[in-house]
Order: C-alpha cells, then structure tokens, then sequence
C-alpha cells in the first residue's frame, strides 16, 4: 500500500475517533471490560499495555489490580480523559499517544499487553499482530476482544454497509479480528492460543431511538456516518439502526435498550 494513502486513511480514522465523545460510550462498556479482565491470570507488579485504550477501561483495572500501567491511544481527547480519570481514581498510570501498529516502545517490554473493542480498527491487522509479539516479554500474555461478524455488532456493521459508500477496497474488515481462521493466521508467531466466544451485556437507559441517536451524538464514526449522508438518507439509516436496536433488545421493556453483543476473546503466549 502507498505509504501517503496509509498517513491519508490513519489521519481519517484519528479524526473519526476524536469527533464525538468515546468517554460516554466507554462508561456502558465498564462491565464487559471487567468481565474480560477479570479472567486474565495478571499478578500485583507485572507491566502491562492497555492498547488502543481510549479513556482506559482496561488499564484502570489493571492499576488497580496493583500492575505497572500504561496506555497507549493515537486519540489526543481520550487520552486527557484517561489521565483525568487515573488521578480522580488516585491511580499511576502513564499514558501516551502512539499508534497500534508502531508502539513506542522498547522490545520485550511487557509481561501483558492488552486490548478491547481497540486494536481490532487498526487498518494494518499483521502489523498490530506483530507489535503486540514485539513489546511482549517471551512467555509473556496477550490478550485481545474484538467484536465476531455474526455477533450484534457484526450486524451492526452490515446496517452501515447497506447505506455507505463502500470505504478502501484494500482494508480488510475489523471484524475479521473476530474470526478464529484470520486471528490463527494473523497471530502464527505466537506459542499458545486459546480462543473463546464470550457476550457482552450491553446497556443503555433508553428506547431504542434514544439510544441510536445517544451513538450517533456521541460515539464518532456512528456520527461521521450520518453526517455524510443527506437527509433521506440519513433517516433510513436511523430507521434500519432502530429495527436492529429493538430485534434484539432483551430487556423486557421498551424504555431500556438491552443487547447481547458477540465477542472473540483471544489469550495467547508470547
């Protein structure tokens, strides 16, 4: 790939993920991301990297789980709330901006490296496989959740292909992060590999038309979606987005807007 498409693509996707406000979206996703974490065998001391870490889920637990912290996101806005979210929480974490596929950081650095919902939209998946091995200490744990193509979110994804222009024919999809085949190519330097299908209880305190406009006000690329396209089309997108939203909302009432949403947990060995 030409190397100024790439710096064109990423300088997209930064402004994608600055638009918005991730933070709020980041609060309903708290209990997955305990869920998640509170399955990895992490010990009080061990370095750890939340990767693609937005306003830091994962490395808020990891802190307080009495590891060696730090987070890395290219977003400059998450990043602030994340640091303002460690010192409200009284937690030494060391953030910094980077990109997923160039860590800033040393070989063999981590005894864990972690990533939620993050890495996986990276447009490079070989080269973040890579950086992950790379910063990992040998014998070290890597563990990865990324959204499956035939979960709720993969559906998600099928809405916003059937009203958008389609994106760079060279990108490969996020989703396949969330396919066992691609991850077991992807990650082939790595000695041992479990794969789990898990959920995520995703929920929201509104109807499901509120919480289709709750993303599409705060969660960026759901904004960049409807903002490119007019107002006909826009509505259709909503509608589709409602249907979806209200198919599958398990909570008994239509006042709250609850989902179970499909997720490939990868942990694997340095």
């Amino acid at each position: 790939m030409i190397a100024t498409e790439m710096v064109s693509i990423k300088d997209r996707h930064r402004a994608t993920w600055e638009s918005g406000d991730f933070g709020v979206i980041a609060r309903y996703n708290e209990p997955a991301a305990a869920e998640f974490m509170g399955r990895l065998p992490l010990r009080r001391g061990q370095h750890l990297l939340d990767v693609a870490c937005g306003t830091g889920n994962l490395a808020v637990i990891a802190a307080q789980r009495g590891c060696v912290t730090s987070g890395v996101d290219f977003a400059s806005n998450l990043l602030q709330q994340a640091r303002r979210r460690a010192q409200a929480e009284l937690l030494d974490i060391e953030f910094a901006e980077g990109d997923a596929e160039s860590l800033p950081y040393p070989d063999g650095h981590f005894d864990a490296t972690v990533t939620m919902f993050g890495a996986m939209f990276a447009p490079q998946p070989e080269i973040v496989a890579a950086e992950l091995f790379r910063v990992t200490k040998p014998g070290g744990l890597v563990a990865m959740a990324n959204w499956t193509p035939g979960g709720f979110i993969g559906k998600m994804f099928e809405v916003f292909k059937a009203h958008l222009p389609p994106g760079p024919s060279m990108l490969p999809s996020p989703l396949l992060w969330g396919d066992e085949t691609a991850v077991l190519r992807r990650m082939h330097s790595f000695g041992e590999i479990r794969l789990t299908r898990r959920m995520a209880e995703l929920r929201y305190p509104f109807s499901p038309e509120a919480t289709v406009e709750f993303f599409r006000r705060y969660y960026g690329p759901t904004g960049r979606a409807f903002d490119s396209l007019g107002e006909a089309a826009q509505e259709s997108l909503r509608r589709d987005l409602v249907k979806l939203q209200a198919a599958h909302n398990s909570s008994g009432t239509p006042e709250v807007t609850e989902v179970r949403a499909e997720y490939l947990e990868i942990v694997a060995r340095r």
